[in-house]
């Protein structure tokens, strides 16, 4: 097949393997810390979760993301973006270790939340710095390929640290704190590999008509660069659409995924560790579609093209979502879940394809932190909306039939957008 000697081509790109080594421990480290912060908010048998617990917890750990990822695309494309990778998951091993240390000493929840978004927040500029970064180690002809392996085995990633975080959870006694350590060694593990990458290699390529890189004159040049970069998005429609879509997609996921918890906290199950299990089963399935996915979006992408994968992506969740989820029982939530990671990971394959190849370089770090900031407003949108239509027990087919419609709306809304610039 040509999609597994693309494969492993790529895997023979010595840089590529070294990027994509950074991804898999950083993504894995986030998928730990990810499950630890669940726990101890959702699942905690001190807490009584509701939407809108759950929405204001988004809200303060994604929310703050629209302010730093504007400043993360300025910088990412000042700054060489291997000490990006070197210095960001330092950093984040040291405040998740503090963070651990917050959970130990039962402080206010403020504080842990302060700790924790103090984590989360570098996370913009380790993925938007990847995503930016693939360019320089593949090929165009096998970007598409390099876009199905890379962020789909970092997905799997976060998903298999998910899964440890598990694991470390039974073995250290139900010790939020000690999953958080064991994310914070995951990102130490990150930072030492980037060192194996040339420190020039990455990128950016410098821009003549742009201020020396000194921090102080990146920082005081954030809003002409956002809006640069905004101007250079809005001359390329193709990217512009492919990021609405994929922001709408995001936002239909985040609903769905508000939905799974409070199925798995009360309607599903009696005890915290039952619901624990029951949504770690969950996560496994969508971990499994995003592999699927790894695989099939090459093939897709050169059958449709990037915009007709979408389509088909966003029709078939409009038919199965529904089909599905109305029964709110666990195994027809599980299928949806695979299906679901397939779509959701398929459509982003596509977009990161459109905008890598419809951007400039020197504009490819701004576009990508955009990118991330659609992300999280739409992702925070989507719980406050679920916040506002879920019962206690999770149970909406209202909800359920607003998702299958806003998919249907995306289908629509990509309808041409192959034939732009």
């Amino acid at each position: 097949m040509s999609v597994v000697r693309d494969l492993r081509v790529l895997l023979r790109l010595r840089d590529f393997r070294r990027l994509l080594t950074i991804r898999l421990l950083s993504q894995c480290a986030d998928g730990v810390y990810q499950v630890a912060l669940a726990t101890y908010v959702v699942f905690s048998p001190e807490k009584q979760a509701t939407p809108a617990a759950i929405a204001s917890a988004m809200a303060v750990l994604l929310l703050p993301y629209s302010l730093v990822g504007p400043f993360a695309g300025v910088l990412l494309d000042r700054w060489q973006r291997r000490q990006v990778f070197l210095y960001g998951n330092l950093l984040r091993a040291l405040l998740a270790g503090g963070t651990a240390v917050l959970i130990l000493a039962s402080v206010p929840d403020w504080l842990f939340y302060a700790s924790a978004l103090s984590v989360t927040a570098f996370n913009r500029f380790v993925l938007a710095g990847l995503s930016a970064a693939l360019p320089r180690v593949v090929d165009e002809e096998r970007l598409v390929v390099a876009n199905s392996l890379s962020p789909t085995a970092g997905t799997l990633a976060a998903t298999v640290g998910g899964g440890l975080a598990f694991g470390v959870r039974l073995l250290a006694d139900e010790s939020d704190a000690a999953v958080v350590a064991f994310g914070a060694v995951l990102y130490l593990c990150a930072a030492l590999a980037s060192l194996r990458i040339a420190r020039t290699l990455l990128g950016p390529d410098p821009d003549p008509d742009q201020v020396p890189d000194r921090l102080s004159a990146a920082l005081a040049t954030t809003a002409r660069g956002l809006a640069a970069g905004l101007r250079h998005l809005a001359a390329r429609p193709r990217a512009a659409r492919a990021l609405i879509a994929v922001g709408l997609m995001r936002f239909c996921y985040g609903a769905l995924l508000v939905t799974v918890l409070m199925l798995s906290r009360y309607a599903w199950s009696t005890t915290e560790s039952e619901g624990l299990g029951l949504l770690g089963i969950a996560v496994a399935a969508s971990g499994a579609g995003f592999f699927a996915t790894a695989v099939l979006s090459p093939w897709a992408v050169g059958r449709f093209g990037p915009f007709g994968w979408m389509i088909l992506c966003s029709a078939a969740a409009a038919v199965l979502v529904p089909a599905l989820a109305l029964s709110f029982r666990p195994t027809p939530f599980l299928v949806a879940a695979f299906v679901l990671g397939l779509i959701t990971q398929g459509a982003k394959i596509a977009t990161d394809t459109v905008v890598q190849t419809s951007v400039d370089d020197a504009y490819r770090g701004r576009v990508f932190s955009l990118y991330d900031v659609l992300f999280n407003v739409a992702f925070v949108a989507a719980a406050g909306v679920a916040a506002l239509m879920l019962p206690p027990d999770g149970r909406s087919p209202l909800l359920i039939a607003l998702v299958a419609a806003g998919y249907a709306g995306i289908a629509l809304l990509l309808r041409g957008a192959g034939q732009e610039r």
